[in-house]
């Protein structure tokens, strides 16, 4: 686990602190994310919930994109798109996420997730880039 990644997410963003996950790996442009599964993440049918591992997808995303970002920029999610390919009945899920292509004002990029080095979803994301207005911005992860 990368201890100083994580524990600057989880106290910059409150969701990401309750889900409890966890950076392992945060390079250029590239994301590693893990999220140890709790009961009430589950949907009735024992697996996870689809809006988990959307927000994984997403989360790890944005944070691919914070780690290419100057300081004076910031991020948001304008879509994603997600496929869910077989139900997560692991304990931990991991999730990779990469950018695809990155301009200016936009960046594209893509998430996998797995359960069991099974893969479970598939997502594509589109993030606006802008210059933040706000003095806490997150500086480059």
């Amino acid at each position: 686990m990368d201890l100083k990644h994580t524990e600057f997410l989880r106290g910059y963003s409150p969701f990401v602190k309750h889900l409890g996950l966890d950076v392992l790996k945060l390079e250029n442009g590239t994301s590693q994310l893990s999220l140890k599964i709790k009961d009430y993440l589950k949907n009735s049918h024992e697996a996870v919930h689809g809006g988990v591992i959307y927000s994984l997808a997403d989360i790890a995303m944005g944070v691919a994109v914070y780690s290419t970002l100057k300081k004076e920029q910031t991020s948001a999610t304008i879509e994603i798109k997600i496929n869910y390919l077989k139900p997560a009945m692991a304990a931990v899920l991991i999730c990779d996420a990469r950018i695809v292509q990155k301009g200016n004002n936009i960046a594209v990029l893509e998430a996998e997730v797995r359960a069991d080095d099974i893969l479970i979803a598939k997502a594509m994301g589109t993030f606006s880039i802008f210059k933040s207005k706000d003095e806490k911005a997150i500086e480059t992860l």
